[in-house]
């Protein structure tokens, strides 16, 4: 068993997350239970999928918790987009959660290929 806290992609994730919140903040009210709910949550499984993994047993059992953080991010950086089309995030508000969550989901898949090569 690890520590969570330890690992560059948690570490990575949770500043993405942190950056999620304090990017929705400026989200329409009519939102709050919708899209800011959405990308809020999806950004913070990728931290929690993490978290969960770490004190399971054995690489295959984590590796399912990366999968799953990796299809989270992947929902996150879907609604960041959604987000800017819809004009909620400007291009510059857009622009550095979305490098931090693909830079998340470059992290994850490394993960998982060490995962799968030990």
């Amino acid at each position: 068993m690890q520590d969570f806290r330890n690992l560059q992609v948690w570490q990575k994730a949770h500043q993405l997350t942190l950056g999620v919140y304090q990017a929705t903040k400026s989200f329409p009210s009519h939102e709050r239970f919708g899209l800011t709910s959405q990308l809020r949550r999806a950004a913070s499984s990728i931290g929690a999928n993490l978290a969960e993994g770490c004190v399971r047993g054995g690489d295959a059992d984590f590796g399912r918790f990366v999968k799953i953080a990796l299809g989270s991010a992947s929902e996150a950086e879907y609604h960041l987009l959604l987000a800017r089309d819809l004009s909620y995030l400007g291009a510059e508000d857009h622009d550095s959660p979305n490098a931090a969550a693909q830079e998340v989901k470059r992290m994850l898949v490394a993960l998982l290929r060490s995962l799968r090569a030990t």
